[in-house]
């Protein structure tokens, strides 16, 4: 018998037979990992089961190739505390959904897991979240083998005046060092480098990652589509905009 136990966060759950449930969970060491929860769809375990929760899992099977099943008791929740928060809602969402479809099972990612529960903990605050989730991306595509270098100007060497960014290098250039070539680069928003945040900003960088993120990362997975759950965090971020304008 295999065991292992550890804290992790709920990336979804679905149903399985009558009474249980598949779990995805997320943990520091032992990566993204799924498990049966015998009884997890009774009504005592809804309201431990939600979305984002941190859990203490244990995990016992037979042979480590084994879909194996979780016991799970409850550190917090996450999901109450975003309910009224349209944005911050979104965004859960996102965070959950991104992380199930692009990590691969098993492997572990223990910076980026820290930086996942930093980020879902300050949704929780509402404070300071929206450039966290923009650096969020950006370290996700990083991980997968897609990280964007906005160290300097590919073609110039420089690290002064970087504007654009290659859709297919994922490297930065410079106004100077674009030329004739700028309408066929994307914009590379300021505060990807640093820029103090606002929406604005963070919607144009949102229009960057997410370029990376369907034309790079989605077809290295099998060009399945990005989970809709981004999608609904730029509506939610658009109407945001147009409320505040």
């Amino acid at each position: 018998m295999i065991e292992w136990r550890e804290e992790g966060v709920l990336l979804s759950a679905r149903p399985h037979g009558e009474t249980s449930v598949i779990l995805d969970a997320f943990t520091r060491v032992h990566g993204r990992h799924q498990g049966v929860v015998r009884g997890g769809a009774s009504r005592k375990m809804a309201p431990v089961l939600q979305p984002g929760a941190q859990l203490d899992l244990t995990w016992k099977a037979r042979l480590e190739d084994h879909l194996g099943a979780f016991t799970v008791e409850p550190v917090k929740g996450r999901a109450a505390a975003v309910m009224g928060d349209r944005l911050a809602l979104a965004a859960l969402g996102a965070v959950l959904a991104l992380t199930g479809f692009a990590l691969p099972e098993r492997a572990a990612y223990p910076a980026f897991f820290d930086q996942t529960e930093a980020l879902l903990d300050a949704l929780t605050e509402g404070v300071g979240w929206l450039p966290a989730y923009l650096d969020w991306e950006m370290a996700l595509l990083a991980e997968m083998g897609f990280g964007l270098d906005l160290s300097a100007c590919a073609v110039r060497g420089v690290n002064e005046d970087l504007c654009f960014i290659s859709p297919k290098s994922g490297r930065a250039v410079s106004r100077q060092g674009a030329g004739a070539w700028a309408d066929r680069l994307l914009p590379l928003p300021q505060v990807m480098l640093g820029a103090p945040a606002d929406l604005a900003g963070i919607q144009d960088g949102l229009v960057t990652t997410g370029h990376f993120l369907a034309h790079k990362l989605a077809p290295s997975l099998g060009d399945r589509p990005l989970p809709e759950a981004r999608a609904r965090l730029v509506d939610a971020l658009a109407r945001q905009a147009q409320t505040s304008g």
